[in-house]
């Protein structure tokens, strides 16, 4: 990192997503002095990680998208890929713009239901006046049911309870076990205690039979959410889902075809090419690896992608992905949180001087070369 490579002028990176792997890769390019090319659908990055602070406290969201632009001038340009022209190394936008690449990078990340994920075309400004909407529907609910109770689910009820403990909070989850499968017994169980320290409701090992019935995000009075299992009616006025992610494929799926996964993940090498192109490499979530879905690695992937690139400039041998023990930290609140680090049990007090009272929204600011608003 730092050192300038000269390249021939042919050499242009084109990196599809602009999550936590298109960051980590754009910033690596930037400092190694490599033309390269960031696109992406918005005009800032969304350090989703926060997504679900900015859900309950006003003014957070400002702090959650940084702008590309000025990170990353004429290097970055906004337009949502369509398809990728792989006999003449083309990446085609949705107005039949086309970008030649000598290396592609794929980080196209996943998709899931707001408030955990913001994948619409949108500026910056219109992304934020989005959460300061739900942080008003947030304020005026009296009764919020989390749907779901994987990682985003968890952090959601306790962020609700530690903004709004007089308010009433039901978590409903499908399986009994709260979290991430990867994660410790002990630290899902620390997470469930958590949760009923701060006065949430856990329904365990059942399904919302009409999710699809109800309005999610805005504030409605009586809404009746039926559960799969018993007879119980939930009666709620505010309904958050925290389920349902899923690969984003759409611009890929058409070039690739068997090297696609039956998820959408695209099937990679040892060093993270897809499989049969060695200029091209998937990372982050739409990458076919085992473990869970994290900001955090999808940085190793791209930063190990990048590296590769440069070996493979440099006529050196590419260097390997290995994967190691999962390290998660879960924010639960402002005031509290859990996890484990390279398999090991973080205590609560660790993981809150860490993640919880920044979620890491500095850091992002700070790797994209920018001053974080107050």
């Amino acid at each position: 990192m730092g050192s300038k490579l000269s390249v021939d002028e042919s050499v242009q990176v084109v990196i599809v997503g602009g999550g936590f792997a298109g960051i980590a890769a754009a910033n690596q390019l930037k400092s190694s002095g490599i033309p390269f090319v960031l696109v992406d659908i918005r005009d800032a990055f969304h350090h989703n990680v926060a997504a679900l602070r900015a859900s309950v406290e006003s003014g957070f969201a400002r702090k959650t998208f940084i702008s590309y632009k000025d990170s990353y001038q004429g290097n970055f340009k906004q337009g949502r890929v369509v398809g990728i022209n792989l006999q003449n190394n083309i990446v085609v936008l949705e107005n039949n713009e086309e970008i030649h690449f000598s290396h592609l990078i794929i980080a196209t990340g996943s998709d899931g239901p707001f408030p955990g994920k913001f994948n619409t075309f949108a500026t910056r400004e219109m992304a934020i006046q989005i959460y300061e909407d739900l942080v008003k529907q947030v304020q005026n609910a009296k009764h919020v049911v989390v749907v779901g109770g994987g990682s985003a689910g968890v952090e959601m009820a306790a962020e609700l309870k530690t903004d709004y403990p007089d308010k009433e909070v039901t978590l409903i989850h499908s399986r009994v076990a709260l979290a991430d499968v990867e994660l410790l017994p002990r630290v899902r169980q620390t997470i469930k205690e958590i949760l009923l320290q701060k006065g949430v409701r856990l329904v365990l090992g059942q399904r919302v039979s009409n999710l699809d019935e109800l309005t999610l995000n805005t504030v409605q009075e009586n809404m009746k959410l039926q559960l799969d299992k018993d007879s119980e009616v939930i009666t709620a006025d505010l309904v958050l889902c925290c389920t349902g992610l899923k690969i984003n494929s759409s611009c890929y799926v058409d070039a690739f075809g068997d090297k696609v996964a039956s998820d959408g993940a695209l099937k990679v090498n040892d060093h993270l090419q897809v499989e049969g192109h060695n200029n091209i490499y998937a990372v982050g979530d739409c990458a076919d690896l085992r473990g869970p879905k994290m900001a955090y690695l999808a940085g190793l992937h791209a930063q190990l992608a990048v590296t590769n690139i440069i070996h493979s400039l440099m006529k050196k041998p590419l260097k390997t992905y290995k994967a190691g023990p999962v390290s998660m930290l879960l924010s639960m609140g402002r005031n509290d949180g859990t996890g484990q680090f390279n398999g090991h049990y973080m205590g609560r007090y660790c993981v809150t001087l860490l993640k919880s009272r920044d979620l890491f929204v500095s850091k992002s600011w700070k790797e994209m070369g920018q001053k974080m608003p107050k």
